[in-house]
């Protein structure tokens, strides 16, 4: 039996796990950072870890370990239709809920006696606990020539526009400008389900991200952000 103790939880943008990036780096506006706890909360712990531009994150899917697994899944990538087996996806739904991701590392930041270290795009839901933290070392971790098998290509990304209502509304935002590229960002994947996407779709969604709830529609392979309120 082993017992496994976070190390640090992640702080982003990302509210709930709905309209999280499924990997990362493809929201490049969406900063994050990670707050660091119990003994590795120390400047020992991170001495020298600045000199790497990348680092991966192993992580909990700490919101879905209640949830269990099951052998197959539908990757979104095919569709939400065709099924396969859990170990040749990266399901969030897994035999023990472990995650990974390679970030950015922007630095090292400290606070009294708090220690963060600050990150570029994530694809992680605010609160995620990290395990560990290892640094990405380019010449063994990047395999030029690997296959990608059904994930070869980033995904297609969707326009999004702004109502005026939504405009007006994210002018009141300090740091308006960070938080419309968010917005577009993230919604330019299409959060919905795989399913849904080419299909005529006259809900309205919503997401919401920093302290706002950020309201969609989608329609004609457009997104259009309808309204941003405060939650």
């Amino acid at each position: 039996m082993y017992n496994v103790e976070p190390i640090g939880f992640v702080q982003s943008p990302y509210k709930e796990k709905f309209a999280v990036p499924r990997q990362p780096r493809l929201v490049p506006a969406a900063t994050a950072r990670i707050k660091l706890q119990g003994d590795v909360n120390c400047a020992e712990a991170v001495r020298g870890i600045e000199q790497f531009s990348h680092v991966w994150l192993l992580f909990l899917f700490d919101q879905n370990l209640a949830a269990g697994w099951k052998p197959t899944v539908r990757p979104p990538r095919l569709g939400g239709n065709e099924r396969i087996g859990v170990l040749a996806s990266r399901s969030t739904f897994r035999p023990n809920g472990i995650g990974m991701s390679a970030v950015e590392l922007k630095g090292v930041s400290q606070q009294g006696d708090q220690f963060y270290l600050e990150l570029g795009s994530v694809d992680l839901v605010d609160g995620t606990p990290i395990v560990d933290i290892k640094p990405y070392i380019p010449y063994t971790d990047a395999i030029i020539d690997a296959n990608g098998g059904y994930a070869e290509e980033e995904p297609e990304k969707t326009p999004v526009c702004f109502l005026p209502a939504a405009v007006e509304s994210l002018a009141k935002q300090a740091n308006s400008q960070q938080i419309r590229q968010v917005i577009e960002q993230v919604l330019a994947q299409d959060p919905r389900p795989a399913y849904k996407k080419n299909k005529p779709d006259n809900k309205e969604y919503a997401v919401n991200l920093f302290n706002l709830n950020v309201k969609f529609t989608v329609n004609d392979n457009l997104v259009s952000v309808t309204a941003i309120e405060h939650f």
